[in-house]
This record gives C-alpha cells, structure tokens and sequence, in this order.
C-alpha cells in the first residue's frame, strides 16, 4: 500500500529498525523506501532532535535515547501492567520460572512485563522482543479466544507454522486444537519457543470481543516435572480471569468518563 501523507512516511522510516537491521545508512533508507533526499533529510532532522534517531559515527542511524524513555512512560500507564505486577510476582514466587504478560498488537506477540524467579532460566524473547505468531503457549491463548471472522484468516495465514508446531496438517484439525483450548482455559506447549522449556498461557481481556494479551509461566522442563500443569493452569487462568476484570471495569468506567 501506498505511504500516503507525511506522518505514514516517519513511521514507515522508525519500522525499517529491526533485530536484523539496528542501523540504516540515509542511501539505504532512500533505496529501500524511494523517499527524495530533501524529504529524507528533512525527516532525519526532525526525528534526531526529538531523540527518536541518533546518528553514528559511520553516518548511519539507530534508534535514540526518546524510545527509552517512551518505554518507562508505557510502563509506567500501561493499566495491564499496573493490574498484571502483583499477579507476576505471585506466580513467580510459587514457582522457580519467568512470569509474563505479552501484548498482543498487528502480527505481533511482545513481552511488556516479566518476573523471574529461576536464575538460571534464558528465555529466547526478553521483553521487547516479538515473539512468533504461530508457536506456543502464549500464541495458542491468544488466537483461540479469538471470535471466528478473527481466527479464520490468522489460522489460514499462518498455517505452515502452526504445521512446524506439530498442531496438526490441516484447517480442521488446527481448529480442534484451538477449541481445546478454549474449553480447557488454558495452552500448554513444550519447547516450541525456547527449547527445554514449558509454556503455560492464560488470555487477558480488556472487555472487547477478544484477547488483548496473555498471562504466561515458562518454566523449564526439569523443573515442571515436578508440578501439576493443571494446577498451573488453573492458577494462571484465575489470575487472568482478575486482571482481565479490573481491565473491563477500567474500559467501561472509561467509556461512562467519555459521555
């Protein structure tokens, strides 16, 4: 699709960031966007002092210090955080694990708030890096709680890795899986993510149609072992099922503020 006015255009120029590319010459930003010089130039300037870009010794550009402090002040609003801590420090003081909350937003899956209890657990997405769409727990929370016209086009879309994850070869046995786990509460997932890991997933509502995010343990696969995945799963979905109600009562009070 077209870029279509000025503030599509910066935006387009911040996504070109990424894990695989940190830092972006003015030419291969030119090249990769068919942005003109003056236009390109006039955009770096605006973005560099706002702090959103910092340019390197090399010429190029990264990311700057402005998205930093961005973070804290999302932290610091986000009500799914706020509501989501206590929860976290709960879970990851009843078992040696990470405890997650992961933002659902686009095509993305984004870790915003964590606890770990478990030193020696290495998750392979920290916070703020996206994680897979198609593979585990926290993906499988999501998407099944997903009403129909919006889990149809994502399970179709994303079928080849839904395959990968051993969810099943076609539409209808994927389906079945997703409505297990709606029936159930819950996703379990072993080492799709991270290897050697166990993911348990709760879905988070804000009083929509569906999920905006999940609640998540991982823990590692020695150490679930020893636990009850169902307790497990169980304490997470009553978790959810509390910050989920604090997020409606925050939207609907919300809602009422604004007539």
């Amino acid at each position: 699709m077209a870029v279509r006015n000025s503030l599509e255009r910066v935006i387009a120029l911040l996504d070109l960031f990424s894990e695989q590319r940190l830092e972006w010459s003015p030419d291969e930003m030119m090249d990769e966007l068919g942005y003109s010089r003056p236009t390109l130039y006039r955009y770096l300037k605006t973005l560099k002092e706002a702090g959103f870009l910092t340019s390197m010794p090399s010429g190029g550009f990264t990311l700057g210090p402005r998205v930093v402090e961005m973070d804290f002040l999302m932290r610091s609003s986000d009500r799914l955080v706020t509501h989501a801590q206590p929860h976290l420090e709960k879970i990851s003081a009843a078992y040696p694990c990470t405890a997650l909350v992961v933002r659902w937003y686009g095509n993305k899956l984004l870790c915003v708030a964590s606890e770990c209890s478990s030193p020696d657990l290495k998750t392979s997405y920290p916070r703020g890096r996206p994680m897979p769409l198609a593979r585990g727990a926290i993906s499988r929370a999501i998407i099944a709680f997903l009403p129909r016209r919006k889990l149809l086009p994502i399970v179709s879309a994303n079928m080849e890795g839904l395959r990968e994850a051993g969810l099943g070869e076609d539409l209808d046995t994927v389906l079945d899986v997703f409505r297990q786990v709606r029936r159930r509460g819950y996703a379990v997932a072993h080492g799709e993510v991270t290897p050697g890991i166990v993911g348990i997933a709760a879905p988070l509502f804000d009083g929509g149609s569906g999920p905006i995010a999940a609640l998540s343990l991982s823990m590692p696969e020695e150490e679930a072992a020893r636990y009850d995945a169902t307790e497990i799963g169980e304490t997470l979905s009553r978790a959810a099922a509390e910050i989920s109600g604090y997020l409606t009562r925050d939207r609907i009070a919300g809602s009422a503020d604004a007539d």
